[in-house]
């Protein structure tokens, strides 16, 4: 059963050696991140399940330790999807680029203890499927936190990666707001074909964190609402 969850964005740009020069920008964000992986690790999981968008090659599961590496964006520095135990066979397999911020992310926050698994699901991803990924995640274990990964919108300016669309602030806003309250029909309502549009990665995530909550009754809290480069940045803890 979920017990507790976080959502964050993945840009490798959290990634301070990534940022380079570009790092000081994303301070709020990243101590964001870190309270709320606190609240997961507050609630005493059995299982810290990751989920984020992923491309064709690296969808699907990622036991813990696997490997990922931000050498694609020019920089030396390799991560595990929580600590590989010693003498431990490296799984086979990388991870996307969304579950290795995530890799950083717990290694950063110092998570060790609790198992961890990741799942990397297609942006597209139909709506329903996303939901019954989220409700056979929360059935692994008695106490499941799961980390959602995946930006909002990357249409909010001119200088955006999907240039300016007037459909993106709306549609961020509405997603703040469910995550905020841990409104599951909201979450449940986004529009799949309008998130692809506005280069949404977080839609799917955010649809299977909806399903794995279905039955745990928790309360949600909005850590950040931001949008720098033109790129929306939510990041939230339920509990």
């Amino acid at each position: 059963m979920l017990v507790a969850a976080a959502v964050c964005p993945c840009p490798p740009l959290l990634v301070p050696e990534v940022a380079a020069g570009a790092a000081p920008e994303l301070d709020a964000a990243r101590a964001a991140c870190a309270d709320a992986l606190g609240v997961l690790a507050a609630a005493r999981p059995d299982l810290l399940v990751v989920v984020g968008p992923a491309d064709p090659g690296t969808r699907g599961p990622h036991p813990q330790g696997t490997p990922g590496s931000f050498r694609g964006f020019g920089v030396g520095l390799d991560v595990t999807l929580g600590a590989r135990d010693d003498g431990a066979t490296v799984p086979g397999g990388t991870l996307p680029p969304s579950l290795a911020v995530a890799g950083w992310l717990l290694a950063r926050a110092g998570w060790t203890g609790v198992p961890v698994e990741g799942l990397g699901v297609a942006e597209t991803l139909d709506p329903e499927e996303c939901l019954a990924a989220g409700r056979e995640l929360a059935s692994r274990a008695p106490r499941v936190a799961l980390l959602a990964m995946g930006d909002a919108s990357a249409c909010r300016t001119v200088k955006a990666p999907g240039y300016l669309d007037e459909r993106a602030a709306p549609f961020d806003a509405v997603a703040a707001r469910a995550l905020a309250d841990a409104d599951l029909a909201a979450l449940r309502a986004l529009d799949a074909k309008l998130a692809r549009e506005l280069k949404a990665a977080g839609r799917a995530p955010w649809q299977v964190l909806a399903g794995a909550a279905q039955d745990a009754d928790l309360g949600g809290a909005l850590l950040l609402d931001d949008a720098p480069y033109g790129v929306g940045y939510l990041v939230a803890a339920w509990s």
